[in-house]
């Protein structure tokens, strides 16, 4: 119950600090922590932990926020922490105005980094969301590059008579020299155990050597030459993983992964005891001024840092750090035994001020973990800062990352914007058609990243089936792969694919072929979302409309028309016509004063006989009647039939539309004679 509110790491100082006090009482010398066994043997299981089962994807999709932290933050914190405890010194009395430049800012450039054990005691027990925790975590792993140069290049200035511009220059060039060499170093023995797993298949036993093997030698290697032993470590466990995974068998997956995480919690505990212990062992040296203006000072350049960096970074990014963030990020810098192991390891001769350095370290230790490490899980309660979700990543969850990381890469091509999803898909397709084939064993190297991850699944489910005793009872939704791979047999006969005949080779081209042609003439399909309207939709249509409705009037047309079309009636049969069959014409409107002339069927008088002259100009030749002649004489105007729209694409003149062409033919045709006996002399209405 008392772990849930003091962090596991200030219990242990606290235990550290009881088991000294007995050896002290006892009358023995307490051990202290030396840093050759710090930085040999008890940090880089810690950093291996850490670097080898990195959160990558978070990592690198943050990796300028965090890079901006640990570089630029940090060099800030060391530069302000310095230059203001010297102004302390001088101000502060007789017993610190010795204390010069260069010593303040060597003590402000260990003070200043944030340390990567104590993060991860405190923040691995709160449960922060994965973005605070990979930027705090990152911040403090790959501020090492930082430190180292700021530690070696102020302790070697110290040993200057004069310190000259090329000097600075020279140190400056050596950050990039510290952390790209101790990258390069890691890469490369990350290759080296990788290829090395490929032929280890007949003895499995050895695999998890490799891999402690090949690291320890990464940092040892990085420490010989003065670089950055920490980002060789974390390079050679990220540059490994993928591929010594594929290669290892599943029980020395789970060798490398459990003693990796023992090692790391043995070497976190001995670390903190080793603190407390120090802690009364140690020669102190005890300033009030010194010591209350370090912790002050730290805590205003943590929080001023964070919060000019986060208002610049906020700038660039697309998901923005909140208040509370910069907040959890200010108050989740904790200082641990690094800081602590660095001052152990400065020289009398240069700097007599140790004993004191040491006391404000080890002070500044106790308050950020203590003070800080217990108030941050109440802290994050309070603010209701996002949590860690623990739940396992699916495979629908995995297709969308990839269906989204395609997506994205597009987009930026598209935009001609090389974005890191352009450069990230540049990689992987790099991996997958070079190195995986120089370091993968067998059909692995051509597996495709989903399948990888479906057996990644099914061999988590068959393992917990069989940790928990469910082996007799194995539901139908385990595949029989996961169970079959725990207990590797021997290897099956690689299959070989039936061969196909001409003939059949050549029907499944066809079939395939003729598919693949209807899919490419199918019609677009629309979306009620998308639908956009199309100008010459409408008039398509109405075009398509008119020539069904002309179809279908020359197929009745064709039913009684039998003879040849003739020349237009003379105006006397058409005035017949309008008298048989009244509603087919219609007068214009302004012809209401116009005789009409009435035509009785029963009068013995026939059509012949009646006057025909001056009549004939206005009803034949399709000529418009001049404004004379509609005063004089009789008007008659076809109804045309009604059309449900306008036809924007095929417009045909006044006459020569097809509807008026077939009633000009109709008019002037009035079919079969009829029979002597019907003594009908005119057309029956809707014949």
């Amino acid at each position: 119950s008392v772990s849930n509110i003091v962090p596991e790491s200030c219990l242990l100082i606290v235990v550290g600090l009881l088991v000294g006090g007995l050896i002290k009482g006892v009358g023995e010398k307490p051990p202290i922590l030396n840093s050759d066994v710090f930085f040999l043997f008890l940090l880089p299981p810690i950093i291996l932990d850490a670097g080898y089962f990195l959160p990558l994807r978070q990592f690198t999709e943050n990796l300028g926020t965090i890079l901006i932290f640990a570089v630029v933050g940090t060099l800030w914190n060391a530069f302000f922490l310095g230059g203001l405890m010297y102004a302390v010194c001088q101000l502060g009395g007789p017993g610190l105005n010795h204390i010069g430049l260069l010593a303040n800012l060597l003590f402000g450039s260990i003070i200043s980094a944030v340390d990567p054990v104590a993060v991860l005691a405190v923040f691995e027990e709160i449960h922060i969301n994965e973005l605070l925790h990979i930027l705090v975590f990152g911040e403090s792993l790959l501020n090492d590059a930082v430190t180292v140069v700021l530690y070696h290049l102020f302790e070697e200035f110290a040993t200057f008579e004069q310190v000259t511009i090329i000097d600075i220059i020279l140190g400056f060039l050596s950050f990039f020299v510290v952390s790209l060499g101790g990258v390069f170093v890691g890469v490369i023995y990350g290759l080296i155990a990788a290829f090395t797993s490929r032929f280890t298949s007949h003895i499995r036993v050895i695999e998890p050597l490799f891999v402690f093997l090949y690291s320890y030698m990464a940092y040892l290697s990085a420490e010989l030459f003065h670089l950055s032993g920490i980002m060789a470590l974390i390079a050679s466990g990220v540059v490994m993983r993928p591929y010594v995974e594929a290669n290892i068998s599943h029980k020395s997956h789970t060798t490398i992964k459990y003693f990796l995480k023992m090692w790391s919690s043995v070497s976190e505990t001995l670390i903190f005891i080793f603190l407390g212990v120090s802690t009364v062992a140690g020669h102190h040296y005890w300033n009030w001024t010194f010591v209350i203006s370090t912790l002050l000072f730290c805590l205003i350049a943590r929080v001023l840092g964070v919060l000019v960096l986060t208002w610049f970074i906020n700038k660039f990014r697309i998901v923005k750090l909140t208040p509370k963030d910069q907040f959890i990020i200010a108050y989740g810098g904790l200082r641990g035994a690094i800081a602590f192991s660095l001052c152990y390891l400065l020289d009398y001769k240069h700097f007599g001020m140790r004993d004191m350095f040491l006391t404000a370290i080890i002070t500044v230790i106790f308050f950020t973990v203590f003070v800080q490490g217990m108030t941050i899980r109440p802290l994050v309660d309070l603010l209701a800062v996002k949590k860690k979700q623990e739940t396992k990543r699916s495979i629908n969850e995995e297709i969308h990352t990839q269906f989204l990381d395609h997506l994205l890469t597009g987009i930026e091509d598209i935009c001609g914007h090389y974005g890191h999803h352009h450069w990230k898909d540049k990689l992987n397709r790099f991996n997958k058609k070079y190195v995986k084939k120089c370091l993968i064993a067998g059909e692995r190297s051509k597996e495709p990243q989903l399948i990888a991850f479906y057996h990644k699944m099914e061999m988590k489910q068959a393992i917990e089936l069989v940790e928990s005793g469910g082996i007799g009872k194995i539901p139908s939704a385990v595949s029989t792969v996961s169970i079959q791979n725990i207990n590797p047999k021997t290897l099956p006969v690689e299959r070989i694919l039936p061969a196909l005949s001409k003939d059949k080779e050549e029907e499944i081209r066809k079939i395939l072929r003729n598919n693949l042609q209807k899919t490419r003439q199918r019609l677009r399909s629309y979306n009620r979302h998308t639908l956009v309207a199309d100008p010459y939709e409408e008039a398509w249509n109405q075009m398509l409309l008119r020539r069904q409705k002309a179809r279908q009037l020359e197929q009745k047309m064709n039913n009684y028309l039998t003879v040849p079309a003739h020349k237009l009636d003379s105006p006397t049969m058409s005035r017949a016509r309008i008298g048989s069959d009244p509603l087919a014409y219609e007068p214009k409107a302004d012809s209401e004063n116009l005789p009409i002339i009435t035509i009785d069927p029963a009068s013995p008088q026939s059509p012949e006989s009646v006057d025909l002259m001056n009549e004939e100009p206005k009803g034949c030749g399709g000529l418009p009647p001049s404004p004379e002649e509609d005063e004089e004489g009789l008007v008659m105007r076809v109804k045309e039939p009604s059309s449900p729209g306008t036809d924007d694409v095929f417009t045909p003149g006044t006459g020569d539309s097809p509807s008026n062409q077939r009633m000009l033919r109709c008019l002037s045709d009035p079919g079969p004679r009829p029979e002597p006996e019907e003594g009908e002399p005119f057309i029956p209405k809707g014949q």
